[in-house]
């Protein structure tokens, strides 16, 4: 059938408020045009991020009844450490209350003023945690996935004769990492070859490879679609056989394993375990509950069975599939072929007037907040272009990311997504850029104050002051 249907039934639902423009006008000049300050109960439809707001099973509510709140031993961890090992067959398993806290206990471990950490792409979180220590965190992904026309099927790929520049050079390189799928690259895929031959790279010069593994479900299943010999394998098996060719993890469990809260880190290196566990007691809890209580460990064990399901894992990458094909019909430029969680839209190349330091893609995120209630997020050169050393320089990419939550929307909310592109496309010259005002030394992103540039005026020493109350905030008129 051509229908994409969702592989279960809604039993509890929420109501979504549906405001109007004119009230978004304001609500995003009162967030100072930053759309990570707005209340959810003010955006329509959210694809800010699909990290924490899946939609949670039956069988997950009902495994947190069975959650067992013991300080220290709780059946739920040990669960839990049975649903990872049967996927992720690691020696040591440590929970933490999410994937951020697991990159900074080992950062902690293995990052210092002296270290270069090399990866496809590192996310926000991680390359913030790196450069926390005085480390330098290295992106090598391939030519092809810096390209967002580009149709090459594991765009994700590190490449792998400079990761080999990288590795025989003088720099102190205690991991290599790669993020599977490739968040900042599209939601790319990386393929079974491309770890293989990463996992000898990194034997040869015995420096140990840690999977960034958030979407790691989602990266098994393009491997069985668009990888020579894995279509008839199942797609347990093949995460196994991905996570064979690591020695290490960190995870957050918000993504892959269909819960709000919770990640991990696992190792096989017993002194960094150890040391792991250590710093865990310090700032997570016990090492069987690592900040989470025991009904979070029991959802997290029940969504690892539930996310290799093969008939979900084809609705999630269909359906986010039909967004974006949606969106290139409009003559929207998207990251191609599109990804598993997310559409990135390309708006350097959607929006040419506006220069990558007047932030084209927070400006088209902007637009369709007042225009349509949508959130999204940018991931360009506000999230990138603050450099250690204070300085600013464009992000390789200009772009937005539509990341779907799990098991939330259906196909008419997508096709009211796809609605507001139509009109914002139409729109598009009239879109201006922003200027920071305020903003953190480390993911400013996050907390950032943004004003709007004049319109057709690019340049930012010329921003205008804030305007009045009741103008028209995302010049798309």
């Amino acid at each position: 059938m051509d229908t994409i249907i969702e592989p279960f039934r809604i039993k509890s639902v929420e109501p979504i408020r549906l405001t109007t423009r004119e009230e978004r006008e304001g609500l995003i000049r009162e967030a100072h045009y930053n759309l990570f300050n707005l209340h959810a109960d003010d955006v329509i439809i959210d694809l800010l991020t699909d990290s924490g707001t899946s939609a949670m099973s039956a069988g997950q509510w009902s495994g947190m009844m069975q959650g067992d709140e013991s300080y220290a031993g709780s059946p739920s961890y040990f669960r839990f450490e049975a649903a990872v090992n049967d996927l992720m067959p690691f020696d040591h398993v440590i929970p933490t209350h999410q994937g951020r806290a697991a990159e900074r206990i080992l950062m902690g471990i293995v990052a210092g003023p002296d270290a270069t950490i090399p990866s496809n792409t590192h996310f926000d979180t991680t390359r913030a945690n790196i450069e926390s220590t005085g480390a330098e965190a290295v992106d090598l992904l391939i030519e092809e996935g810096l390209d967002p026309a580009s149709t090459h099927p594991f765009k994700g790929n590190i490449d792998l004769d400079r990761l080999a520049d990288v590795l025989e050079s003088d720099a102190h390189v205690p991991v290599v990492m790669l993020t599977v799928t490739n968040n900042s690259g599209g939601g790319q895929p990386v393929s079974m070859a491309n770890l293989a031959d990463t996992q000898a790279l990194c034997d040869a010069h015995d420096v140990p490879l840690i999977l960034d593994a958030c979407r790691f479900a989602e990266n098994a299943y393009f491997i069985k679609q668009r990888e020579e010999g894995y279509a008839d394998m199942p797609v347990r098996d093949i995460v196994r056989d991905m996570f064979s060719h690591a020695d290490g993890m960190t995870m957050s469990a918000k993504k892959d394993a269909l819960v709000n809260i919770g990640g991990w880190i696992a190792l096989n290196d017993d002194v960094w375990a150890e040391e792991a566990r250590n710093q865990l007691i310090l700032t997570e809890g016990f090492p069987t509950y690592g900040g989470l209580a025991g009904r979070d460990l029991e959802a997290i064990a029940q969504g690892l069975q539930e996310i290799t399901d093969e008939d979900y894992l084809e609705y999630r990458l269909a359906s986010t599939r039909y967004l974006g094909e949606a969106l290139l019909d409009l003559g929207v430029p998207i990251v191609r072929p599109v990804g598993g969680h997310a559409v990135y839209v390309d708006a350097k190349a959607l929006l040419p007037h506006i220069p990558p330091l007047a932030y084209p893609g927070h400006a088209l995120a902007v637009a369709l907040y007042v225009i349509g209630g949508i959130r999204s997020c940018e991931i360009g050169s506000v999230m990138f272009g603050r450099q250690p050393d204070g300085s600013e320089a464009p992000a390789k990419m200009e772009l937005v990311r539509l990341a779907i939550p799990r098991r939330v929307y259906t196909q008419s909310h997508i096709d009211y997504v796809i609605e507001v592109f139509e009109k914002v496309h139409a729109r598009r010259e009239a879109l201006r850029g922003f200027e920071i005002t305020q903003e953190p030394e480390q993911l400013r992103h996050f907390t950032a104050h943004f004003r709007p540039l004049a319109p057709r005026t690019v340049h930012r020493e010329t921003a205008p002051p804030e305007p009045a109350a009741g103008t028209s905030d995302a010049s798309t008129a």
